[in-house]
């Protein structure tokens, strides 16, 4: 089976334009509940994540209310239990590690010319009952969401926005001193994208890209396939470069978007870290 029916139009999107692709996977037996609920089995706890559902556009971490339950009875549960899950790191049950090389191979074609080589190839499956809320964050992987089950909004901000995405923030979370959920201001509502996905859609969300999401009336099921690139991490290092001169009282331009736009400060932050400093 074919993951994706039109790779065309990943290419046309990949690496800096979020948008919507087609794939095949809606029903595909590893994301039925059951099925679910025996990999959460198989999963170390601390790589699943779970709790209600009914929570603002904004929220710290901290503040994220528990719903109570098992993990595996929130699985069971999901379409009454107001609950919001993520199955962290699937790819270390074998069989979604061979739906993840499987579903990313076959755009490696498309990926590799444009960022490099594809690494940390990781995946995750969110479980959400029926208008439960993913408060504003951004990914320092490439992501595509692939909807399964359901429908969700996903409402998605220009990555360059750097008040919604401050500069400060950007540097405190490649540092490790801040987490990827973002404060919430109402104003700017106006500034986001909103698409709408049904299973069988899939949303390319490029790298440190702002959004939210918002589940449909029903059980929501989702699988996120993400990867790291030198592009990638030409970003989060030049950010964290950032943050030194920033403390010795120096007003650092963003990093550009583009891996060439961040070398110097990428390989001056990795020389540091390589002399321990």
């Amino acid at each position: 089976m074919t993951v994706f029916p039109d790779p065309a139009s990943f290419a046309a999107l990949y690496p800096e334009t979020p948008g919507v692709v087609r794939h095949n996977l809606a029903d595909h037996p590893l994301f039925t509940l059951p099925a679910l609920v025996d990999l959460s089995g198989t999963l170390d706890p601390k790589h699943v994540e779970y709790n209600r559902g009914d929570l603002p556009t904004g929220i710290d971490p901290g503040d994220v209310p528990a719903n109570g339950l098992s993990i595996a009875d929130t699985i069971r549960g999901i379409e009454e239990n107001g609950s919001w899950m993520v199955l962290k790191f699937v790819e270390r049950n074998q069989a979604y590690k061979a739906l993840l090389e499987k579903t990313l191979g076959e755009l490696m074609p498309i990926i590799g010319p444009v960022t490099g080589a594809m690494h940390q190839l990781e995946s995750f499956i969110f479980v959400s009952s029926p208008n439960s809320v993913t408060p504003l964050h951004f990914d320092p992987e490439h992501n595509i969401l692939l909807q399964l089950r359901g429908t969700k909004t996903m409402t998605v901000f220009p990555a360059t926005d750097a008040e919604i995405a401050p500069n400060e923030l950007h540097e405190r979370f490649q540092l490790g001193l801040a987490s990827r959920n973002l404060p919430w201001d109402d104003a700017y509502s106006a500034r986001g994208t909103k698409h709408v996905l049904a299973a069988g859609d899939g949303m390319h969300v490029p790298v440190m890209t702002p959004h939210w999401v918002k589940n449909g009336p029903e059980v929501s099921v989702s699988f996120s396939v993400t990867w790291r690139s030198e592009w990638s991490y030409r970003a989060a290092d030049a950010h964290a470069f950032n943050a030194v001169l920033r403390k010795a009282g120096m007003k650092p331009a963003r990093p550009g978007r583009y891996p060439m736009q961040n070398t110097a400060k990428a390989f001056a932050w990795r020389a540091m870290r390589k002399m321990g400093r």
